[in-house]
């Protein structure tokens, strides 16, 4: 299965500071498909979710 690669985009920059804001731990546990989902994406997978309970508020 190819991964379909979009054209370059630039990431929100309240998001770059969101992730640079989480303690070294959590990032470490994050993957690059977690990485690229907050980075990119609206919405995110629920194992993201987990990861993140303690640092992110549900609309």
């Amino acid at each position: 299965m190819e991964e379909q690669k979009s054209p370059k985009r630039e990431p929100d920059p309240a998001r770059i500071q969101f992730l640079k804001s989480l303690p070294s731990k959590i990032i470490q546990s994050l993957t690059k498909e977690d990485i690229n989902a907050i980075l990119y994406e609206d919405v995110w997978p629920d194992s993201l979710k987990e990861k993140l309970e303690d640092y992110i508020v549900e609309e």
